[in-house]
């Protein structure tokens, strides 16, 4: 039995109070005070998660400078006031891990006492564990949940895990403060990632069994994920077509990923199925189905064929009116409950700028029935 879960039923979860946050913070920080994991895992959530990523800095570095206020206090407890998006046990962990300097040298422990003045230096690095980030009242759209997923319609410019230059007011950060039970799993369940600037649905594990279940479904390519896509120029030729091209890191440009030949440079496999639904003179309306999982695929593939998405501008796309992001929303979830098996299928309907933008344009869209790509 298949069940259809359409994301116009959404509903946004009651905003947490700031006594509600207070209590779920020392519930997550006493929960992470009985583990000893790793700052940095190597499991294969890694693996599963790496297609997908941002393309961002592996770490970031922050100064700070000890004041006349914080003479004397523990180290650990200083530095949670100038890291006010970490928990202090993840602190404790960097400090642990040799990535916190005091006044030029590494720091011994977290109960060193600090004076004024002292200058500490701390390498901040991505982290899959979900106790080091605090819960931030963040509304979520939610499409469907129950006691060991949940489906969300994400919205663009929300990053999903906190990295350099995202710390806090990620998709992470939300899931902690809707429930307490994410701060249990790794990553806070998430087992994929879109874009920033690209809407759309996910699927997020609520328990340890789910994840590990959609991690191997992720994998072994039995999620179904499919797309719809404002692109610049009229399609000529075929309404369907198979882009099948690697991709890799652009070796032009370290902060792109490209179309690469995989005899001179590292990259991985990819393969797009894109269908034509409406053109005009100024663009195209295409659907796009995923056969893998790289980072920036879609984007990667349309501009390889000539065709950037409106408003991507990393991909040679332009701003398109009333969007500034790329024209990309993940308009289909379909996978086996992880617990139960029962086929579970979501749709979610174009943004709000998207559908301004297919007006603008004068390009038609109709839902079509949707293509599994198992």
């Amino acid at each position: 039995m298949v069940l259809e879960h359409p994301a116009s039923k959404t509903h946004e979860r009651e905003r947490p109070t700031a006594q509600t946050t207070d209590n779920l913070t020392r519930t997550i920080v006493k929960t992470f005070l009985k583990q000893t994991l790793p700052i940095i895992s190597t499991d294969a959530l890694e693996t599963a998660l790496e297609d997908a990523g941002d393309l961002t800095p592996a770490s970031e570095t922050r100064r700070a400078e000890i004041s006349v206020a914080m003479h004397g206090q523990r180290l650990d407890k200083a530095l949670v006031e100038h890291l006010a998006e970490f928990s202090r046990s993840y602190v404790q962990q960097l400090i642990g891990a040799g990535l916190v300097w005091l006044n030029g040298q590494p720091a011994a422990k977290p109960s060193a006492k600090v004076k004024v003045g002292d200058t500490v230096d701390i390498e901040l690095q991505p982290t899959p564990q979900s106790q080091a980030f605090k819960p931030e009242a963040i509304a979520l759209n939610v499409v469907y949940e129950d006691a060991d997923v949940l489906v969300i319609n994400k919205p663009a410019g929300l990053v999903v895990h906190p990295a350099p230059g995202n710390w806090s007011g990620t998709l992470l950060n939300a899931l902690l403060a809707h429930d307490p039970v994410f701060a249990l799993v790794p990553r806070a369940g998430i087992v994929h990632r879109l874009d920033k600037d690209t809407s759309g649905l996910m699927v997020v594990a609520r328990h340890r069994e789910a994840m590990d279940r959609l991690v191997q479904a992720m994998a072994a390519r039995e999620i179904s994920r499919q797309y719809l896509a404002i692109a610049h120029k009229r399609w000529i030729g075929n309404p369907e077509r198979t882009v099948d091209a690697p991709i890799g890191r652009d070796p032009r440009n370290r902060l792109r990923m490209a179309v690469v030949n995989l005899e001179q440079s590292s990259g991985k496999t990819a393969r797009t199925d894109i269908r034509l639904l409406d053109a005009v003179e100024s663009g195209s309306l295409v659907h796009c189905v995923l056969h893998t999982g790289r980072t920036h695929q879609i984007r990667v593939h349309m501009a390889s064929i000539g065709h950037p998405l409106v408003g991507d501008v990393t991909y040679g796309g332009l701003p398109g009116a009333g969007i500034d992001r790329q024209a990309l929303h993940a308009t289909r979830l379909a996978f086996a409950h992880p617990v139960s098996g029962a086929d579970l299928v979501f749709h979610a309907e174009l943004a709000a700028d998207m559908v301004k933008l297919l007006s603008t344009l004068g390009l038609r869209y109709n839902p079509i029935p949707a293509v599994d790509a198992h």
